[in-house]
This record gives structure tokens, sequence and C-alpha cells, in this order.
């Protein structure tokens, strides 16, 4: 008889932890699901902390750098699907779902004193509908900033001569940060949703970037080497004239 009870005593108190245990299993489910985080980028009008930081970030780029002797040039063709990442917002740029075929010559230089830098890295982008060429400035110990991006665009109407010889317009501004979320500033057009927001107060900020981006299309020599560069992926380079053979002299 005692075996009895007993037994009908462990099922009563198995079957009590049941009702708990379902209500437990929604909520342990529901902590294993990850957890989303969007940040939203207010890039046509940072507030007044952003625009220091900006403006702190830009007073940091060296004017007059000493590289080291390592280099890097590489060139391609590369297939885009997705709005890049290096459009500026507001850009009324060719994206549309079949992919583009887009050129590029990409530059990098190392630093060579401890300065708060450690490399610099220029691309120049083309797929037909636009040109867009990216300065990117990696700290070299990077605390709170991580990197700095300056970027410029044109339609391909003009040549890659004509865009990189114009005065640099840099069209927008990006900074990095580590455990933080990125700031940015970039030249906003009209759209459907409302007129071009008022970016006067920004001017400052945004011929800062063009005065570093026109002294390091300078420094890196990208003026010649980019057009070059790109007549070598298209094919269109003029080949280098062979020297004639020497006639031989009479005996």
């Amino acid at each position: 008889m005692a075996r009895i009870f007993l037994r009908l005593w462990s099922f009563a108190f198995a079957l009590s932890w049941v009702p708990l245990a379902a209500q437990q299993q929604p909520a342990t489910q529901q902590s294993a699901e990850p957890q989303v985080k969007v940040n939203v980028l207010n890039v046509c009008t940072p507030s007044a902390d952003e625009q220091k930081e900006i403006a702190s970030a830009l007073a940091r780029v060296p004017k007059q750098p000493l590289f080291s002797t390592d280099f890097e040039i590489t060139r391609g063709r590369s297939t885009m699907t997705d709005m890049p990442s290096f459009m500026p917002a507001g850009t009324n740029g060719h994206v549309a779902g079949e992919p583009s075929v887009a050129s590029y010559v990409r530059v990098r230089r190392e630093f060579s004193v401890q300065a708060t830098f450690a490399s610099v890295q220029y691309s120049f982008s083309d797929d037909g509908q636009n040109m867009i060429e990216t300065l990117v400035l990696h700290v070299r110990d990077p605390k709170d900033l991580i990197e700095v991006s300056l970027e410029d665009s044109a339609s391909s109407v003009m040549a890659a001569e004509a865009m990189l010889t114009s005065p640099a317009a840099a069209s927008r501004v990006r900074l990095e940060r580590f455990g933080k979320s990125s700031v940015a500033l970039a030249r906003c057009q009209a759209s459907v949703e409302g007129p071009a927001p008022d970016q006067t107060a920004y001017e400052p900020l945004f011929r800062g970037a063009s005065e570093v981006l026109g002294n390091y299309r300078n420094l890196l020599g990208v003026k010649k080497m980019v057009p070059g560069e790109l007549a070598k992926i298209s094919g269109t380079a003029k080949p280098k004239d062979t020297p004639k053979p020497m006639a031989a002299k009479p005996k």
C-alpha cells in the first residue's frame, strides 16, 4: 500500500511541473532568438557633436605625410548587383536589378612614422554610369576612431582624366568608431518625400574633406595612374614602341 501511495505521489508531483514547464518554454525560446539592432545614421543633418568629431578627424589627417617604400596597386573588374555602400545618399545613380560591371583601381600606401594614421587607400571605380573615388585612412591605434572615409562621385559622361583634374568635391564623409555607431555627412538631394535639406552649415566640413581628397590625389599620383590602369583593363592602352633593330655596319 505504501508503494502504491508513493508511486501516485510521484506521478502527481511530475504532473505539477507540466504547467510550469509550458510557461517557461516560450520564454526560453524567445530569449534564444537573436536580437537585431538597427542604427539609422543622420547623414543629411548631423548633430553639433557629430560635426565636431568630423572636423577633428579631418584636422588630424597629415598634409605632408612620409610614406614608406612599400606600396600596392591593383586593378580589376567587379560585378555589383546591390546598391554600393559607397554611393552617397540621394545619388540618382543607375542601380537596377541587373548586375553592372565596374572597373576599379586601388592604391595603398603605408605611413613610415608613428603618426595617428597607419595607412591610406585610394580607390577609383567606373561602372559606365557613375565614377566614384574613395579615400580611406586607417588609424594606427584605434581606441575611439577606426578610420576616416571620403568619397566623391561624378557621371561617366566625362572621362576619368576630366574628373581627376577638376577640383575635388567630396560628397560624403564617414567616421568608423570603435564600439560606437558611425558618424557620417553626405550631400542630400530632393526626393519624393520632400525638398533637399538646407546644408549650408556643413559647407566648411565638405570644403575640408574636399581639400584632403584633392591633396591625396597629388600625393598618391592618381591623376595619371588611374587613367592608365583603366586603359589596361579595357584594352585601350597604347603599346610601347619597340626599338627598331640597328642596321649592320658595312665591313
